[in-house]
This record gives structure tokens, sequence and C-alpha cells, in this order.
């Protein structure tokens, strides 16, 4: 900033500089050579008084000093009669004798000669100083410089306007860049504020701390960035204390069992003489904790295998009514020792592009739960209809359906509407997140419609894509 100042003020210093000094030039120049043209019969004919006359005539009506140069740049002639022979070697002479310009112009410090450049003034102030203007002009006879004109007249006045504008100049530029400081910082803690807080943020959430969110402020970019970190902050705590609870349920349902079996073989180990038939019913019993360990485990590996996205599809082409039909066939004798009734309503075959073995089981564990948590002589409706490109699959029951409540988790990993029903039969409280997750791999979708006391309705929709 403090560059673009230093140009701008050059730059405008300079413009007024000569701006001030143009017309003064523009006058002296011409009547400086003008007057060349006068007296070069006279110089030619080397008539020294009658030179003098005409310069101090001149010169009064110039209001400044007349001096008249040979070729060698030695004065000859002084309107004051002070510095005859005295050699002048200053730039507006030298331009006219060595560059051959016919007029020249400079402004200089009386005393010590020096001359002033106008693009400069801001930085050669010297206020005490005196100046003085140089309008050289080339006497010109016979096509031959037989002479100059150097005409001395005071600037002093020019220069004090000059001065006064440069003052007023730094006072402007000075406001101007405290000004731009003061936007400058303003802007700067508008933009760096909402930064600063999104990486205090991001510093808490690489500490462990998902419960970091930041304040929307501001538009555009910026108020998008905070949203976003917001929602992605969001995400990874409830993602987090997902992976917490689903740790501690699976701690706890493999914990389950494993404190079962140790009593129950404590029991054994401790109780040599235990009666033969309690004996194999305690082996039984370790057995089946065994089983359901097993099952645990398997569906864990399941469900570790999908979320790492390392599941793969084998498609071929099936029929979906033909998948309903045979579960419906492993599945009814356990309904007739229930006394239930398993109803099919297939209005359409359904035909699809998928992998069988994953799709039967979405089948199979959507049957066999309406029929393990329905009543004795319950009816389990199971229908299938085509709709557009989409196949509709649905299981209904009119069993003891779902508390309201517990919908919007029935998918979730361990979760389960009763506890205690569902270890009597045997279930791992991941046998529905198997299901939700084997009909997203297939493009599909899972949702789930119930009344408590008037049974549950899950509804499975398929794409109908064809291999």
């Amino acid at each position: 900033m403090g560059l673009s100042f230093y140009v701008m003020a050059t730059w405008v210093g300079g413009m007024v500089g000569d701006s001030l000094f143009e017309q003064r030039i523009r006058a002296d120049r011409t009547s400086l050579e003008s007057l060349a043209v006068r007296i070069a019969p006279t110089l030619a004919e080397s008539d020294a008084p009658a030179l003098q006359r005409q310069l101090i005539s001149a010169g009064g009506e110039l209001g400044g000093r007349l001096l008249l140069l040979d070729p060698n740049g030695k004065v000859q002639l002084d309107s004051y009669g002070e510095i005859q022979g005295t050699r002048l070697e200053y730039p507006e002479i030298v331009s006219i004798l060595v560059k051959g310009q016919n007029v020249d112009y400079g402004v200089h410090e009386l005393e010590t000669g020096v001359s002033l450049d106008t693009s400069h003034l801001l930085f050669t102030r010297r206020t005490t100083a005196a100046w003085v203007g140089y309008c050289t002009a080339g006497v010109v006879y016979a096509s031959d410089v037989i002479g100059v004109l150097l005409l001395v007249s005071p600037v002093q006045e020019i220069m004090q306007n000059l001065y006064q504008l440069q003052d007023q100049m730094v006072m402007i530029f000075a406001a101007i860049a405290v000004t731009s400081l003061i936007c400058a910082w303003i802007f700067s803690r508008v933009i760096t504020r909402p930064i600063a807080g999104l990486n205090r943020g991001i510093q808490k959430m690489s500490k462990g701390d998902f419960s970091a969110r930041v304040k929307v402020r501001g538009s555009g970019e910026m108020k998008q960035l905070a949203r976003a970190f917001n929602s992605m902050s969001e995400k990874l705590e409830t993602l987090d204390q997902s992976r917490n609870q689903f740790v501690s349920n699976a701690s706890h349902e493999l914990k389950t069992p494993l404190a079962t079996m140790k009593i129950m073989i404590e029991s054994l180990i401790y109780q040599p003489d235990m009666d033969k038939n309690l004996r194999t019913e305690f082996m039984t019993d370790i057995n089946n904790e065994i089983d359901r360990l097993s099952a645990i485990v398997s569906d864990l590996l399941t469900l570790v295998q999908m979320d790492s996205q390392n599941v793969k599809l084998t498609r071929e082409n099936l029929s979906i009514a033909q998948l309903i039909k045979d579960n419906a066939h492993r599945l009814q004798p356990i309904a007739n020792q229930k006394g239930q009734k398993i109803v099919l309503q297939l209005q359409d075959s359904c035909d699809v592009y998928a992998d069988k073995s994953k799709l039967n089981q979405v089948i199979y564990n959507l049957m066999e739960n309406a029929v393990k948590y329905t009543q004795a002589s319950g009816v389990i409706k199971v229908s299938l209809q085509r709709q557009g490109r989409n196949a509709i699959f649905k299981v209904s029951d009119n069993g003891p359906g779902i508390p309201k409540e517990n919908l919007p988790h029935i998918f979730d990993r361990f979760y389960r509407v009763d506890k205690a029903r569902s270890r009597e039969k045997g279930g791992t409280g991941l046998g529905l997140s198997i299901v939700h997750q084997l009909v997203l791999l297939h493009g599909g979708a899972i949702n789930v419609e119930s009344e408590e006391g008037r049974g549950a309705t899950f509804i499975v929709e398929l794409p109908l894509h064809q291999g």
C-alpha cells in the first residue's frame, strides 16, 4: 500500500507541477524566440551597444534578467551588467548548443544552480530556497547558431503555490491511507472471523469432539461452508454415536450367551453327581447358546462386509414370485404348528436381475419374522405386484404390531421392540438390519407400517432391471 501511495504521489506531483509551469513556460518561450529573431542581425553585425539596449529593454518587459551567450557558452552581454565573460553550462544552454534544440526551459535553485524535476516536487521540497526559471533560445543567422539568449525569471510564487498544493495532497493521501487501513482491518475481520471459527471447529473435530458447531455468518460461500461443516459435524457425531451404540450392543449380545454358558458349565463342573437328564438339558442349552453366538458372529460379519463395500452381487434373471412360493413352502410347517395361515397374493411374476441368494435372504427373513412374532392362529399375507418399473413386495400380519415410538429404529442394529421375547425366539437383533442393507444394495427401499395391536406391514420396493 505504501508503494502505491508513493507512485500516486509522484505522478500527481509531476502532473500538478507541469500544469502550473506550462503557461509560464509557453509565454517565456514565445517571447524569447521572438527576441532571438529580432536581435539576430544586430548580433551578426557585432553591435554591442545596440544589443545591450535591447536586452535591458526586453528584460524589463519580460520581468527577468537577460543574458547573451556566444556559441561556446560564454556570457557576452548581461542586462544586469555583472557576469560578462563567465562560462555557463546549464542543461538548457547545452540543449541549444549541443543537442540542436531551438528553445528549452528549466527550474533551478538560484544559489546552488541545482535543477528541479517538477515530477518529484513532493520529495525535493526546500521552502527557504529561491527558485528561478531558465528559458533559453538559439539566436540563428544564416542557418547558423551564433548565440544563445538566456532569460532568468523568478518562479517563487509558482513554487509557493506548489508547496501549498503539496501539503493538501499529503493530507488527502494520509486520510486515504488511514481510511484504507481501517476499511482493510474491518474487511479482514469480517472475512477472518468466520474462518477462525471454522478453524477452531476443525481442531475440536480433530481431537474427537464431533459436537463442534460453528456460527453461520455472512453470506455466499462462507455461509455455505459453515452450513456444510455443521452438516458434516452432525453426521460424524451421529455416526460416532451409532458406532459406540453398536459396539455396546454387540458386546452385550455376545456377553449374554457367554455368561449363560459359564453358569451352566460351572454347574456341571461343581456338581459331578448331577442327574443325567439335567446334565443333558444343560448340555443342550449350552449347544443352543453356541448356535446363537455363531449366528450373531455370522450376522456381524455380513454387516461388516456390507459396510466396507466388499459385498458383490452375483446377479441373474429370476422371478420374485417364485422365491416367495419357495419360502412359503419352507415356512409352512412352522406356521402349521402354530395354526397360522400364509396367504399369497401374487399378481405378477416380477422378473428381476438380482442376486438370488441375497434376495432370497430378504424374503425369508421378513416372512420368518412374521411367522415368528405373530400369535397362534394368526394370518400372514404376502403380496407382490408391479408398479411401473418397480416390484412391490409386502409382508403383513395381524400380530401385536409395533409401537409408534419404535418404528424409526426398527432397522437399527441389535434393536428389539421386546428384548425378552426376541431372545426367547432366538433372534440376533440383526436380521432387519441385514435385510435393509441388502435391499439398498439392489437399489431398492424398505419401509414399515404398523399400529400397536393391529399388526405390521413391511414394504419392499425393488427396481425391475433386466439383465
